[in-house]
């Protein structure tokens, strides 16, 4: 299928209500753009220097998610124009991006990632280092930014009662920061999973492949 038709397929299978960020790492400009002239204005890149190459070839009215790791010496290159962080997993890197915040005259709003999955190799937030960071945004450690809400991965596995499992960890732990201050993004689910994440409360989901197609890494 085409790019399009993809796009559209997914589309479909959102509720109104579901944000998709359209995740487009490693695809080139050529392939935002198409999926951008169909409506699509929310789009993740996990690398800040593809981010940075990108973004200036694009429409300036994109609201770019940063979602994968991001190393505190990075943060300033992206503050004057990223829309949301979503993969804030330190203290230290909570307070950066506040820093480079202040300095660019913004609010930038993050998500707190919390890791849920068994695997080693994800990042992420133990649940109580989400619970102390929240605290200290509530007590205003962080007037530069706004914390709209919490993202995570699920274990790449093929067993859904563990990755139902894992969402239903994240749902909770929301639910619970949401009765102290309102939160609106539950981001979960990418392109393996997002019915289940669904299913499980996400109201944002992160899908690159089942758009744009298998990524080549080899560039």
């Amino acid at each position: 299928m085409s790019i399009k038709e993809n796009y559209q397929a997914i589309k479909n299978q959102l509720p109104v209500e579901v944000q998709l960020v359209a995740v487009s790492k490693t695809h080139p400009v050529s392939a935002i753009q198409e999926v951008y002239d169909l409506g699509q204005k929310v789009f993740g890149e996990n690398k800040v220097q593809e981010l940075m190459e990108k973004a200036p070839l694009l429409p300036e009215d994109i609201q770019w998610h940063l979602i994968g790791h991001l190393q505190t010496n990075k943060v300033k290159y992206i503050a004057p124009f990223i829309d949301t962080i979503q993969s804030v997993d330190s203290e230290k890197l909570l307070a950066e991006i506040n820093k480079e915040a202040g300095k660019n005259g913004r609010i930038i709003k993050v998500l707190l990632q919390v890791k849920i999955a068994a695997e080693d190799t994800k990042f992420g937030l133990e649940i109580s280092e989400a619970k102390e960071l929240f605290q200290q945004y509530l007590d205003g450690k962080y007037p530069n930014i706004t914390i709209t809400g919490l993202m995570g991965m699920a274990t790449f596995t093929e067993e859904e009662q563990q990755v139902r499992k894992e969402f239903l960890i994240l749902k909770r732990l929301f639910d619970e920061l949401n009765q102290l201050k309102t939160l609106n993004t539950l981001s979960m689910g990418m392109s393996d999973d997002f019915p289940v994440a669904i299913e499980c409360g996400a109201n944002s989901v992160r899908v690159g492949s089942a758009i744009f197609g298998r990524r080549d890494y080899s560039k």
